[in-house]
């Protein structure tokens, strides 16, 4: 133990709090457990880590990595009888999901150790009721997006920007500091390299590139189970949505190019959406029915899509994506029946400055969200605001 201790007290000192995620906030950091989950890339580990150094007494905190070569030899329960014991008082895991049988030796550890504090990240696909060991009852469980355009501004340029409510943009209300950016060029920035916190290193898109194929080869392949035929059909199908706009699923066709059965098609795309790959957008239900049709499949974002595609992303597509990717962060999105998209009472159509209104004109709490505009109007509202809502 006294290995990972070096371990941990060398990573902290290398750690950056000059800038800490609004989502710090929102986490009631005193409770006994909690689960901060997401896709790789967009800052879980940074987050604690930032959190030890900022407000944890380092002597009686451990931080460790789940896989980790001290745990070949070591289990999770043994690691924290050993820290308990030296007055240790609060445990972080990352990447909980690498280490196997993780949730029965959580639940051990929780239910052993009831003075023991536990913090653990992992993969956006975790599962909590999984299994015999559900720690969905105990488990505090925080779901972590990439960056806003307000955090990616604040982070880039050190511009403070405070977070808006929807109501706030749709009135455009907008808080925004004009007089030192111009926001429609930074939002440009940003749909091509900025929702990862990573965009400040070099080969941002290569980086993304290893990611998008550790979350294919590894990740979903070994909570689907899947086989490696399987596994290389499911990067085939993120290929097919990356080069559409957008992709309008028709499983049958799509199983019977893959040599897949359709109901296989549809659980790899369930898959590739917990994997923070893609977003689905189903239609709006009513009543006691679960869940709406699917209605069309986007990226999770449009960084992704400069990534995956082939030429320049049509532009169109990408509006749409980075609209529902934040609003999805925030509210319950469906697909609107006159529109693009529909978030309660609201109706949103989206596109370019010189999108129309006759989509929507008879249409109550209706909105045209335009992109290459800085300032809105009425119910016109400029995308990039949205990017504001967290």
């Amino acid at each position: 133990m006294r290995t990972l201790v070096a371990r941990y007290r060398n990573i902290l000192k290398n750690v950056d709090t000059s800038y800490v995620r609004n989502i710090h906030s929102t986490i009631p950091w005193n409770d006994r457990l909690i689960a901060i989950l997401g896709a790789r890339g967009v800052g879980k580990t940074m987050l604690v880590l930032q959190h030890i150094k900022l407000y944890e007494d380092v002597d009686t905190t451990l931080f460790v990595y789940a896989d980790d070569l001290w745990f070949s030899t070591h289990s999770l329960v043994t690691l924290a009888e050993m820290f308990y014991t030296n007055g240790g008082r609060v445990l972080y895991i990352d990447e909980i999901h690498k280490y196997k049988n993780w949730s029965q030796e959580i639940k051990n550890i929780y239910d052993q150790y009831p003075d023991l504090k536990v913090r653990y990240t992992g993969s956006s696909i975790l599962d909590l009721q999984k299994g015999s060991h559900d720690l969905s009852r105990r488990v505090l469980e925080f779901q972590m997006h990439g960056l806003s355009f307000r955090e990616y501004v604040a982070l880039h340029y050190g511009a403070d920007i405070p977070i808006h409510t929807l109501e706030q943009v749709l009135a455009n209300k907008i808080e925004f500091p004009y007089t030192n950016y111009r926001p429609v060029a930074l939002f440009k920035e940003y749909l091509r390299q900025g929702y990862y916190p990573y965009f400040k290193e070099p080969g941002y898109e290569l980086r993304l590139t290893k990611t998008i194929n550790a979350i294919l080869e590894v990740d979903i392949p070994k909570f689907a189970e899947l086989s490696i035929s399987t596994s290389e059909k499911l990067k085939t199908l993120l290929y097919i949505v990356a080069q559409s706009v957008p992709f309008k699923p028709n499983y049958s066709k799509i199983a019977r190019d893959l040599d897949m059965h359709r109901n296989a098609v549809s659980d790899l795309m369930v898959w590739l959406d917990k994997a923070d790959l893609i977003n689905i957008l189903r239609d709006d239900v009513e009543g006691y029915k679960l869940l709406g049709k699917v209605n069309k499949i986007y990226l999770n974002n449009p960084n992704l899509a400069y990534a995956l595609s082939d030429d320049e992303p049509n532009i169109g597509n990408i509006r749409e994506t980075i609209f529902l990717a934040w609003l999805r962060a925030t509210h319950k999105v469906t697909a609107s029946s006159v529109s693009d998209f529909k978030v309660g009472k609201y109706t949103f159509e989206v596109g370019g400055k010189k999108k129309g209104q006759h989509q929507i004109k008879d249409v109550e709490h209706a909105y045209v969200v335009k992109d290459d505009i800085e300032y809105g109007h009425l119910n016109e509202v400029p995308l990039w605001a949205f990017g504001l809502l967290y």
